[in-house]
């Protein structure tokens, strides 16, 4: 997403500087076209990237994972590498993906290409030491949340905080009701969304227990209904829940249902098919559900963005996560809460990852109450925050103007 955004806004601030004749765009106003090649999925595609390497193919998370298809990822680097000596770009610019692009911003220092950082790695969080590399190899960082940009500017790198991608999204425009007839839903009842990660290896971590815990919630409503002898009539959305699984590009429909339909130790695989509802976009998911339970990732900046109250969640491999915790240098493991300050979210994370626990903290956002309430305010603090102080401008459009300058002073 963040690549095909930034491409689209580097075309039309081209055009906008080459219609003004604009000083600092001169290599752009002698004729010279913008064009991309590089690491990405079908939107950077279609926003006219040459496609090297799949994004797909480096879809992996966790320590043993990365080892494990190290041989295929080392090959797909090489791929890039060589292509950039063919094509000798004025600019390189990296996003995301720090085990990568760090590799890719070195190689390109050495060649001479200039190298800028959009959307930087978490090195605040672990790895501290490895801000080194940043200002080693980039010349400009851009980054995406608010406190990043002292943190790098203190270790020598320079670095201007653009505001996030996403802080910007409207809300969607499909009322509850024509979503509720484009996704075969009923709009009578409480929706929660169900966001697993978007890695194949962390939706078979996260997803089983996800399920067990939506099972129990669904029980629980209708053990609820039952006791009281109604149905709920008079609750506006009453009737029981339907869960949302919105799946991310990067899986597929197929990984999932076989996930959903392979029963565990405590569920029944059929006991929850029913109710679960494919859908193909997050966000507007995200937006009309009551609640969602959301893996630890970009879904819970959306979720906050929508100002929908969730739980975080996550789980990596023992291995992972014995090797991984010690480092980390981060009182809060959520996005939002980092962004906060404070706890905003709870934060179930590996042992806390239980059934119980999510149950627990859902059934406290999902009822209108004290908890709901404050949860609710404090996301949209943290959209505040995210927007930061842009003039009005998308955080794209501010990145797109200063890559060009970068481009020009060259």
């Amino acid at each position: 997403m963040y690549g095909a955004q930034l491409i689209e806004a580097l075309r039309r601030r081209a055009a906008e500087l080459r219609s003004a004749g604009q000083p600092g765009a001169a290599v752009l106003t002698q004729g010279l076209q913008l064009e991309f090649f590089g690491a990405g999925g079908e939107r950077m595609r279609a926003a006219g990237c040459e496609i090297i390497v799949d994004a797909k193919d480096l879809a992996v998370v966790g320590i043993t994972e990365v080892l494990s298809r190290l041989p295929k990822i080392l090959g797909l680097y090489r791929k890039l590498i060589r292509s950039a000596d063919e094509k000798r770009p004025a600019l390189a610019v990296v996003i995301d993906a720090p085990a990568f692009n760090w590799r890719v911003a070195r190689q390109m220092g050495k060649r001479g290409i200039p190298v800028v950082y959009y959307v930087c790695p978490q090195f605040w969080a672990w790895r501290q030491g490895r801000a080194k590399l940043l200002r080693k190899y980039v010349n400009k960082a851009l980054v995406i949340f608010p406190f990043e940009e002292k943190f790098y500017r203190d270790r020598g790198v320079d670095a201007t905080f653009v505001g996030h991608p996403l802080a910007d999204l409207p809300a969607p425009a499909i009322t509850r009701e024509a979503y509720a007839a484009e996704n075969q839903l009923d709009s009578a009842k409480q929706w929660i969304t169900l966001m697993p990660g978007s890695r194949r290896k962390e939706v078979r971590m996260n997803l089983p227990t996800i399920l067990e815990a939506a099972d129990r919630l669904a029980a629980d409503r209708l053990a609820a209904d039952r006791l009281a002898a109604v149905r709920l009539a008079k609750d506006r959305l009453g009737g029981g829940y339907e869960f949302l699984l919105p799946v991310a590009r990067t899986l597929d429909v197929s990984f999932i249902k076989e996930l959903i339909a392979t029963p565990t130790e405590t569920r029944q695989a059929a006991s929850l098919q029913e109710n679960i509802h494919f859908v193909p976009e997050a966000l507007p998911a995200l937006y009309h559900s009551r609640a969602g339970i959301v893996a630890s990732g970009t879904a819970t900046v959306e979720a906050a963005i929508m100002g929908t109250p969730f739980v975080m969640v996550y789980r990596v491999s023992a291995l992972t996560y014995a090797l991984g915790k010690p480092r980390v240098k981060v009182p809060f493991f959520a996005m939002v809460n980092l962004i906060a300050e404070e706890e905003v979210v709870p934060e179930l994370v590996q042992h806390k990852f239980t059934v119980e626990n999510i149950v627990t903290e859902m059934n406290k956002i999902i009822p209108d109450g004290e908890p709901r309430a404050r949860m609710i305010e404090r996301l949209a603090t943290v959209k505040a925050r995210l927007q930061g102080s842009r003039g009005g401008a998308h955080p794209s459009e501010r990145a797109a103007e200063i890559i060009l300058k970068q481009i020009s002073l060259e």
